[in-house]
């Protein structure tokens, strides 16, 4: 891996106003970060000024985490926000609630989320779909979630964004999923899980996986990455959910400190 990118999304609390956006490339610039994937639709700037504030600052935008009904409902709008940001990746951050339910509603999702990355495709652009660890529920039928999205979605015209740490949270092998979808994979989040952290339900206190920077948990990166680059993906890209919570320039910049004293190549 010779760069690597953020899903913004780590840095919300950042990107609140057009003079925080300009800001906030700039500091990821330093920290070493040369792409970023948006997430949310910053209605308060536009996408020109968005784009010109990344480029200025060395960032590619390399895809979106968009609004599905944008997506479904306004694709010549759509199209024309992804060419101002400069990439054709289209992308949502997980499916409608009813789809996680039913086999039914699953399928109708699929289905549109196939007609609506046709239509993409004619615009040389690709949706795509990143997973949690609820798609690794088994529905009536006995099967996952994502063996359906694994099976149906259109294999030319629709990619996954992997995420490592959803992977390991459902209890997939991280690099047998790299290696199931290779050539389907752009853009691979990097999410690193610490073992357990302790929380409060109620009377009880309960060990859970957590979320955390990378090289601070147990995600074994150093053979993840070298197999994904291997399986096609273009875009290795850290997102720390909870960084707002702790912090978060202080979270990506850990993040960015470790891959570049030990994942660069």
């Amino acid at each position: 891996m010779k760069q690597f990118g953020l899903q913004l999304y780590s840095v919300r609390d950042h990107m609140a106003d057009e003079a925080s956006v300009k800001e906030a490339f700039l500091k990821l610039a330093e920290m070493g970060y040369t792409y970023g994937q948006t997430a949310g639709t910053y209605d308060f700037i536009s996408p020109e000024k968005y784009a010109q504030y990344a480029h200025e600052a060395g960032i590619e935008i390399c895809g979106t985490h968009y609004d599905w009904n944008r997506i479904r409902n306004d694709v010549e709008g759509t199209v024309a926000y992804h060419k101002a940001l400069g990439t054709t990746n289209v992308g949502i951050g997980g499916m409608p609630g009813d789809a996680r339910h039913s086999l039914d509603a699953l399928n109708a999702f699929i289905d549109e989320f196939n007609a609506c990355a046709a239509k993409y495709a004619e615009y040389g652009m690709k949706l795509t779909y990143h997973n949690h660890s609820f798609e690794f529920k088994k529905l009536e039928d006995g099967r996952t979630l994502f063996d359906h999205l694994v099976e149906k979605f259109d294999k030319k015209n629709v990619s996954f964004v992997l995420d490592t740490y959803w992977l390991q949270h459902g209890g997939k092998d991280i690099r047998e999923m790299i290696e199931l979808l290779a050539g389907r994979v752009e853009i691979l989040h990097i999410k690193d899980m610490e073992a357990c952290r302790d929380i409060r339900i109620g009377e009880q206190t309960i060990a859970v996986p957590y979320i955390t920077e990378i090289g601070s948990g147990n995600l074994n990166f150093k053979s993840i990455i070298p197999l994904a680059e291997k399986c096609g993906v273009k875009y290795i890209v850290v997102e720390d959910d909870r960084a707002v919570d702790v912090g978060s320039y202080d979270a990506v910049k850990k993040s960015a400190d470790y891959i570049k004293a030990n994942l660069l190549d």
